[in-house]
């Protein structure tokens, strides 16, 4: 399991312009801290860019990616179950920015 953190994020609506998704969609890049131990460790530091749709069906992810901060190199790793719906709670709370 990932020792996921979220210290800090930023967050930008996407626009549809041709009004073809339903819902809003919102591009977030967070920012993760992660313990010296763990294999994801990066002395950059690391982030995590995630899609997150709000619509009529409800709230869901709908992409990510673990990167290295400073490089975006990506890196290969996954999200449990535990920690992507941590991450969907996070964007829930904070899409309205």
């Amino acid at each position: 399991m990932i020792f996921l953190n979220i210290t800090g994020h930023s967050v930008e609506k996407l626009e549809d312009p041709f009004g073809l998704l339903s819902g809003d969609r919102y591009e977030f890049f967070l920012e993760l801290a992660v313990d010296e131990e763990d294999e994801l460790y990066s002395d950059k530091g690391v982030g995590l860019r995630t899609i997150f749709v709000s619509d009529e069906n409800g709230n869901k992810i709908t992409n990510f990616y673990l990167y290295e901060i400073g490089s975006e190199k990506v890196l290969d790793f996954e999200l449990e179950e535990e920690e992507e719906a941590m991450v969907l709670a996070y964007c829930k709370e904070n899409a309205k920015e």
